[in-house]
């Protein structure tokens, strides 16, 4: 099933980025009124571009990864590129399309109509080069460190304001590396949580390519440990070997089960009765992998439901159950809060919640726009995050 999986996207994404090749070769020809000598060597860079952004997924894997680093690099800013660009276009062409329509009430000869139609060529090119620099440029900046308040029913007096910080979708990979997640871990550390949890998509390779670049993960430090819970990139990296790998930097690993955070200023008598229980599951799709996917009831079982219940889900879409086990919070990624505008008109069409804070039945569930990025080093309208949950009792 996975391999079919695969088979299926990245026929429709070769179909897909064929496409805009061909729409983004039509647009610039255009704009630019390129003869047949400039055609040809339009076509060659096209080309090459496309064969590059192909290439470099296999070749991560062929040569190392320092070796790799400018393929990918180029190859992902130009996958962005193209697509940013051909939403520019296409919002151009609709504008334009429109103006066709009203242009019969509208009196003008054709010398100023194509006059008015090249600046909507020259207009088009210059917007997508500007978007996508701006992308790109909004990709690269900081961390920021965003904070925000979940008022709990059932939590106990004596734990308000704990405060729990999350970190999804960091996607350790080609173009994010050790260097970066050191300074990522340092911003964590300064915040001096309760207790840390990494909500999937931690990497994109194999142990053996990028253990030394999530070394500084065993940097991280909160009073109650450091949690973790798959993404459905872990089961394209080796999941096992990664579970393993984690496990031995100190991060705990919760698969389909829970367990209690009690503070020590709590102990002694009456104290058992107090905490928070902090439930992960696997990826909501995991169960294509032998061994794995996600088993709430499982999670849930055997704990005290007068506890708050905070679910570790990598997928927003877990909400759905969650809300049936009487779930508090769930803390989710996934999504990037779409990346890049307007992607995330399109998650909505897999996940109930793209980003945010949101409130499902009875239960609350915070969606971040994560902490790395996947695929192009460009964020659009979204903002890549550290999420500092600070827990208080609802009145």
């Amino acid at each position: 099933m996975p391999i079919v999986r695969t088979i299926v996207f990245v026929s429709i994404m070769t179909a897909a980025m064929v496409g805009l090749h061909y729409y983004v070769y039509l647009r610039v020809t255009r704009g630019l009124a390129l003869g047949p000598s400039e055609q040809r060597i339009l076509k060659a860079v096209l080309t090459a571009l496309f064969a590059l952004l192909w290439l470099s997924f296999p070749l991560t894997r062929l040569v190392s990864r320092s070796a790799a680093l400018p393929f990918m690099w180029v190859g992902y800013i130009w996958m962005g590129t193209i697509v940013l660009s051909s939403v520019v276009f296409g919002l151009f062409d609709l504008s334009r399309f429109v103006a066709g329509l009203l242009s019969p009430a509208v009196p003008i000869d054709e010398s100023r109509r194509a006059l008015i139609g090249r600046l909507f060529d020259v207009a088009a090119l210059g917007g997508a080069t500007l978007v996508s620099g701006c992308a790109v440029a909004l990709g690269l900046r900081p961390v920021v460190v965003k904070r925000i308040e979940v008022a709990l029913k059932k939590l106990p007096a004596e734990l308000s304001g704990f405060q729990i910080v999350q970190l999804t979708d960091v996607h350790i990979g080609p173009t994010l590396d050790g260097k970066w997640l050191t300074q990522v871990v340092e911003q964590v550390n300064a915040q001096n949580p309760d207790a840390i949890v990494i909500t999937g998509d931690l990497v994109d390779g194999s142990v053996a390519q990028l253990g030394q670049h999530v070394a500084p993960l065993a940097n991280l430090r909160a009073r109650h440990g450091v949690f973790f819970v798959t993404g459905n990139h872990e089961y394209y990296s080796g999941v096992d070997s990664w579970l393993a790998e984690l496990s031995r930097l100190g991060i705990r690993v919760l698969r389909n089960e829970h367990i209690t955070l009690r503070p020590s200023k709590l102990a002694g008598e009456g104290a058992s009765d107090l905490g928070i229980d902090l439930v992960g599951v696997d990826d909501f799709h995991a169960d294509v992998f032998p061994g794995h996917g996600p088993d709430l009831p499982r999670a849930v079982k055997g704990r005290d439901p007068s506890r708050p219940a905070v679910l570790l889900a990598h997928q927003p879409a877990a909400v759905m159950e969650a809300a049936q086990h009487g779930i508090d919070l769930q803390l989710s990624g996934h999504t990037h809060a779409g990346q890049m505008w307007p992607w995330g008109y399109f998650v909505r069409l897999q996940q109930p919640y793209v980003y945010g804070l949101h409130k499902h039945g009875d239960t609350q569930i915070y969606v971040s726009a994560g902490t790395g990025y996947w695929g192009p080093p460009m964020r659009l309208a979204s903002e890549a995050e550290i999420t500092c949950v600070i827990l208080s009792r609802a009145g």
